[in-house]
């Protein structure tokens, strides 16, 4: 069946001599594969821009329900990108946020919620021009909404210090009786990423220490909560190029 989607590029490796087969996380259908023909030539570098992570793209295709390779009839840009590809800072942001999306979105059935959250997402990414430092942690934070394990928070005292337990994803002012928790200030400032939106990014205070402190705790905090989460080849240049 001959469909139409928007979609975004998570991830894509070389397929025989031309092509490739593009990861898509798709409005439609979830994620997909779909095998892009004659890519990699010469006479088509315009076509690369469609593979930069984290691309919104259109997709004119053919869908088979449990086919594990989907062709494309026709590939466009649906939102060009302002800034993120020629911006050191933003690209290595998406290169890192396109492979945490790839290790965890595994459905392929249509989410619109999710969908809807990482397409608008995406675009503050792209044109927010100053207070994007800490977007990757925003977005990890506000991620978990959509995956099930977005951290509890009530009964605490927000004017004293209380822990993080990573294990079983709530605060608390107990210290809890397992190593996988996060003390004061740290927890603090997790708890203060959680209740801001993008439209506040500026109002954050986090110093590079801090930053990839809440970093590890975010990616502790998803690997004991999502399975093969780990060996993550972006983090470091993420990490060099922010400090």
């Amino acid at each position: 069946m001959l469909h139409t989607t928007k979609g975004i590029v998570l991830h894509h490796f070389k397929y025989a001599d031309n092509s490739v087969i593009a990861k898509v996380f798709t409005e439609k259908y979830g994620l997909q594969s779909y095998i892009l023909n004659g890519v990699r030539n010469k006479k088509a570098k315009n076509k690369a821009v469609y593979l930069q992570p984290l691309s919104l793209v259109e997709i004119n295709g053919f869908y088979k329900e449990k086919k594990g390779l989907q062709r494309v009839k026709n590939i466009q840009l649906d939102i060009p990108f302002n800034s993120i590809p020629f911006n050191i800072n933003k690209s290595s942001i998406a290169f890192f946020l396109s492979e945490i999306l790839y290790k965890s979105i595994k459905e392929e059935e249509s989410n619109n919620l999710l969908f809807e959250f990482l397409y608008g997402a995406i675009q503050v990414l792209d044109l927010e021009e100053d207070h994007y430092i800490n977007f990757h942690l925003l977005f990890l934070a506000h991620f978990t909404k959509h995956l099930g394990f977005y951290p509890q928070a009530s009964n605490i005292d927000e004017n004293a210090n209380f822990y993080f337990d990573l294990q079983e994803g709530y605060f608390t002012s107990l210290q809890p009786h397992h190593n996988a928790f996060v003390e004061p200030p740290i927890s603090i400032l997790f708890y203060s990423v959680l209740g801001t939106n993008f439209d506040a990014m500026e109002n954050l205070v986090i110093s590079t220490k801090q930053r990839k402190m809440l970093l590890n705790t975010f990616l502790d905090y998803y690997s004991l909560h999502l399975s093969n989460f780990d060996n993550l080849k972006t983090l470091e240049i993420l990490e060099e190029v922010l400090n």
